[in-house]
């Protein structure tokens, strides 16, 4: 394994991550510090991007000589997605969303993706977990590495110290919170980490005592 930190800054390097059948390497773009993802598998070569947030020559330089087979947009929202028309026109990749917000992306959703449903990189698979309440479609990807341990892109949904925003609404703040508590921290193991649409990464564990703080506090 290598000495993955997860931290990177706008302008600065990519940080890679070597997990045996996955690498994930992870660059910063835009004024906003959007995190995007290149998910790369080691046995075919076959990429995926996880959010084409912007800065399209940046992304195309991460992604470099891997044959780039989708994108997945986490969620709708315009900072997260200003990148893809061009990483599509270059690659040809497929562009993979949740029909819930497919309407706010720039170009069509050609493979909508749904709770449950799963993403191909090469020969690994990627599960789709729906997480209403920061949009309607917004989604994680998690990856079941064996020995390489649980790993999780929740785009805006889950972050250090809390969910994403939901704009003081307490019904989707409720709703987020919800499927968060029940779908990610039910359902994975505290080792499991966490790399959210913007910052720094955490992991399950160490967020999952703080649960109850942030539905007191409700946002």
């Amino acid at each position: 394994m290598s000495q993955y930190t997860g931290d990177v800054e706008v302008g600065g390097p990519a940080d890679t991550r070597d997990l045996g059948a996955l690498t994930v390497t992870k660059l910063a773009v835009s004024e906003m510090a959007n995190n995007a993802y290149l998910l790369t598998c080691t046995a075919t070569g076959d990429g995926v991007l996880v959010d084409a947030a912007a800065e399209p020559e940046a992304l195309r330089a991460l992604v470099g000589d891997t044959r780039l087979t989708a994108v997945v947009t986490t969620h709708g929202h315009w900072d997260h997605h200003r990148a893809l028309p061009e990483l599509v026109a270059s690659s040809g990749a497929a562009t993979m969303a949740h029909p819930a917000d497919a309407a706010d992306l720039p170009v069509p959703v050609t493979h909508p993706v749904e709770h449950g449903d799963t993403v191909a990189v090469g020969d690994q698979v990627l599960e789709v977990v729906h997480l209403r309440g920061h949009t309607p479609g917004s989604i994680a990807l998690v990856w079941r590495g064996g020995e390489a341990g649980t790993h999780v892109f929740t785009g805006d949904s889950l972050f250090p110290g809390g969910v994403g925003n939901t704009q003081k609404d307490p019904q989707r703040f409720t709703q987020l919170l919800d499927d968060v508590e029940e779908r990610l921290f039910g359902a994975l193991p505290d080792e499991t980490w966490v790399y959210p649409g913007h910052g720094e990464d955490t992991t399950i564990g160490a967020e999952r005592p703080h649960l109850a703080e942030w539905r007191a506090r409700g946002w």
